[in-house]
This record gives C-alpha cells, structure tokens and sequence, in this order.
C-alpha cells in the first residue's frame, strides 16, 4: 500500500527536527523534508538520507511553494507548516488540481492560530484544515508576563544607560504587581494561564470575552458536603438524601457543565497516534482560575493599567484594538500583544505612542501586520515600543509539543480518523 506523501515546509528546529521525523516516518508516512529553514541541512541529508525526501525553497515564495508541492506531478497529500507560511487560494486550487497523484488533503499547523489560510477556500478544494491549540499556552504567557515586567519596572531603558556608563537613578518609583490591574482580552487557554500567574504575583486581574458562555456560567451546586456523608457505601442503613437533593437540582448537569467550557481543563486534542516506543509531549498544562470578568470591552480598557490581547485574528478581531480604544486608556496603561498583528491598528498604536499626552505609556509587541520577510512596522525606534519578531510561544517544550501533536493528528485526518482531531472550518 502507498504511503502518504507529507511536505514540510518548515521543521522543528535543532534537535526536535529528529523527533518530529521519527514520529512521521512512525506513522508510516513518506516524507519530503524543506531544509531552507534547517540549520545544518547536509547533517539532515547525512542522518536521514534514504528515509526522507530532500528540496530546498523559500516557503514564503507562493510560486516556489506550489512548484515543490505538486513537483513531477506527484503532488503531496498533506502539507505541515511552523511559521504560518501563507496558503492562500491560489495555492489551494493548484494543490488540489485534476491530475496530481497525490492532490492535497491536510493542512497542518504546529502550532495555534489558522489565520494564514485561506479558509473557505480550503473547504471548496476538499482541504482539511488541523491546528494544535494550546500546545504553546504557558510559552506564551511566561513571554507575556516577561513583557509586563519589563515594561512596568523600565528595565530597558535602564539596561541600555547601563550600557552607556550611565548610573541612572529611578526619578518616578514604578507601582508594585499587587497595585496594578491586569486586563486580559480573550481568556481562553493562554489567557488563563497569564491570569493564574498575574493572581500569583498579586494582580487583580479582570477579562472580557466576546463569548458569553466564557464569563457567565451556569452555577453547580456543591456536592462536596452530600457526597461526605455518604462515605461508605457499603452499609445497609446509610442514607444519602442529601445527594439526591443535589443532583436533583440540576437536572441536566452534563449539559449545565458543557455549557462551561473555560471552568474545565481543555480535553487533549489528539488520541495517542505514536508508536509506543515514541516519547509523547508533555500536555498543556490546564488554564489557570477564571478571572473576574468584565462584560464591556470599553470599561476594561478605562480601568486596566496593563492589558494583554490572546485573540485569534478573525474578520471579527481584526482591527480591534484602534485609534478609539487606545483613547480609552487608563492613564500610564502599558498594551501587550502576543496574538495577531492585526488585532491592532499598528499604525494607530504608534500615534499613540508618540505622543506624550496620550494615556498609553509603552506597548510590547510580538506580532505584526507584517512579518518574516515582509516585516514592516510604524513602531520601528520608538523607544516605548518593545518588540520581539513573534517569539512567545517558540519554547523547547512548546514547539516540541506542537510538533508531535501536530504530526499526529495529520496521520489521523489522512488515515480516515478525524474524531478528536481539532479542525477548523471557515
């Protein structure tokens, strides 16, 4: 039988890329393997020449990317990316085109976040689009904490007198973490996370969702209490009415309980595909303690001194954050965003930046509009604005994970068995 064809486009790094080849060729797939973005690439063909596949191409060159995929007209069934390489339609309807051997069925993302595919236009070609969310949750809000810090307490412009010979002495003492309130827009895996490390350092810490279901739950009783007096159950005369009196209130709790998808830790996204001699990832950890939620997008800006963005970019999100939320600002209020660049206006964001009587004082920015080779921004030398080329999630553990993950569920979606796989539909 065949072995399904896989490209990746671009591999795990350093040591993780033999993990994540061993756990393809596992799954008993064949695989082509982009070396533009391997560190030593004539290692990669010395350690798994005749095992894999080689090519070599720039994955953000849409032409270069199509011409490798469907090269000699084999075409490839599946299609793995790290970095958010665009697959727009275009590429879509030449991957999938009459005539291939092996026309495209997978697209698979280690990591969280579809944007860069074109989704509608997958579901027309038959494609199925897979993600691994929440495979760099507590990678994201260890940055973001990172961020908060350094902003908070001026460490970059301290470090860079320093460097200076410069002796420079506090003249504005920063307020402590347990003075400040944080404000989290999207409290889903990630935001938890940074909620539960905020509370731990002493922030109050506030969240707006636009999903009800998130910040407003069904309430479950305590079964705590009946469930203690009915200890022992196995004698004859012990009585638990108390149980029942509580279980009776609530007469449809499982689905009073899904109805509560953010009070649970998120299921694991993927059954256990590996060979059992594969080491699997650690999972993500599970989200932290609710924030308090805050139903007004507006009011958590006007009452936050740092607010933190952890929303996918959707026509919906784009945009979100402009010129007439930046004016809601507390004053001093320090902005971070470790999701999509186009959830802020960059452009609005700099203004503000610029101008001293504006009330947001620093951003910290990890992603852009505009990135990789087309990376441009309007907050390029301003001194307030930290910004890092969209790193927050790229720990050992996190890419490792995503990549295994990512692997797994691919082999899953080409071998007909999609329950449990995470896919995500236009």
């Amino acid at each position: 039988m065949e072995r399904s064809r896989v490209l990746l486009v671009d591999a795990a790094p350093g040591a993780l890329l033999g993990r994540e080849l061993e756990r393809l060729l596992g799954h008993g797939l064949a695989v082509t393997l982009n070396l533009r973005r391997v560190a030593d690439g004539a290692g990669a063909r010395a350690d798994w020449g005749g095992r894999v596949d080689f090519t070599d191409f720039d994955p953000f060159d849409e032409a270069a990317l199509l011409a490798e995929t469907v090269r000699d007209g084999l075409g490839h069934h599946a299609v793995k990316s790290r970095a958010g390489v665009p697959l727009r339609a275009a590429f879509l309807v030449g991957a999938t085109r009459p005539g291939l051997a092996h026309p495209l069925r997978v697209i698979g993302r280690a990591g969280a976040g579809t944007d860069h595919v074109e989704l509608a236009a997958a579901a027309r070609h038959g494609v199925t689009v897979t993600h691994t969310p929440g495979s760099n949750a507590d990678a994201v809000a260890e940055f973001a904490l990172a961020q908060l810090l350094a902003l908070t307490r001026g460490l970059r412009s301290y470090d860079e007198a320093a460097h200076r010979g410069e002796w420079r002495a506090a003249t504005a003492p920063p307020e402590e973490l347990s003075e400040l309130t944080l404000g989290i827009v999207g409290p889903g895996r990630i935001g938890r996370a940074l909620a539960g490390r905020a509370s731990a350092l002493g922030m109050e810490v506030q969240a707006f969702s636009r999903r009800p279901a998130v910040t407003s739950a069904p309430a479950v009783p305590d079964l705590a209490p009946a469930l203690a007096s009915a200890r022992d159950l196995t004698s004859a005369s012990v009585s638990v009415p108390d149980l029942a009196s509580a279980l009776a209130s609530v007469p449809d709790l499982a689905s009073a309980l899904a109805s509560a998808p953010d009070l649970t830790p998120a299921p694991a996204s993927a059954p256990d595909l590996a060979p059992a001699s594969t080491p699997q990832p650690a999972p993500a950890s599970a989200p932290g303690p609710a924030p308090r939620p805050n139903r007004s997008l507006p009011d958590l800006l006007a009452t936050s001194d740092v607010v933190s963005l952890h929303l996918p970019l959707t026509p919906e999100t784009r945009g979100l954050i402009g010129r007439a939320e930046l004016a809601l600002m507390r004053p001093g209020a320090i902005l971070l965003n470790t999701a999509r660049g186009g959830i802020v206006d960059e452009q609005a964001l700099a203004d503000a930046l610029r101008d001293p009587a504006h009330p947001l004082a620093a951003a910290a920015v990890d992603t852009f509009e505009h990135e990789h080779a087309a990376f441009a921004s309007p907050l390029f030398g301003l001194p307030n604005a930290l910004l890092t080329p969209h790193v927050a999630g790229m720990t050992r553990t996190a890419m490792a994970t995503a990549a295994l993950r990512c692997a797994d569920h691919i082999a899953a979606l080409l071998a007909g068995r999609p329950e449990g796989i995470p896919v995500v539909t236009a």
